[in-house]
């Protein structure tokens, strides 16, 4: 769920290497009780930041989950505009945007490992009927 945190300190580098400092020229960021976040940035340059995150499920033992949405855009040193978008929760980490590679297509299960499993399912371990 740290993302946010690989891809700021990505950006922090680059801006570092820049000859010149580049100003932030606008910034909000809330941080409220409940756990509850929100920033957003623009710098000189023209990239852009802006992140919110909350807890999912608060208070309920085993469901609780933080969920974090974001995106950003900049200007790649070719001249093309790249923006990203991401969401991390309890189901892990996507990525959008148009310049990332699309995932081949997900794959059926084949037949013999879907009756295996429908098998597995329906004949427990002694150990799995202990536990249930």
């Amino acid at each position: 769920m740290y993302c946010h945190v690989v891809f700021l300190l990505s950006l922090l580098g680059a801006v570092l290497a820049a000859d010149k400092p580049i100003p932030i020229v606008s910034q909000s960021q809330d941080i409220s009780p409940d756990g509850s976040f929100s920033t957003k940035w623009e710098s000189g340059n023209g990239i852009t930041f802006q992140e919110e995150g909350y807890l999912k499920n608060a208070g309920k033992q085993d469901a609780e989950a933080e969920e974090v949405r974001g995106s950003a855009s900049w200007t790649a040193p070719d001249g093309q505009k790249i923006n990203v978008g991401w969401l991390a929760n309890e189901d892990g980490a996507t990525f959008q945007g148009a310049h990332l590679p699309t995932p081949p297509p997900t794959q059926p299960i084949p037949v013999l490992i879907q009756r295996a499993l429908d098998w597995i399912a329906a004949h427990p371990s002694k150990e799995e009927k202990n536990r249930l």
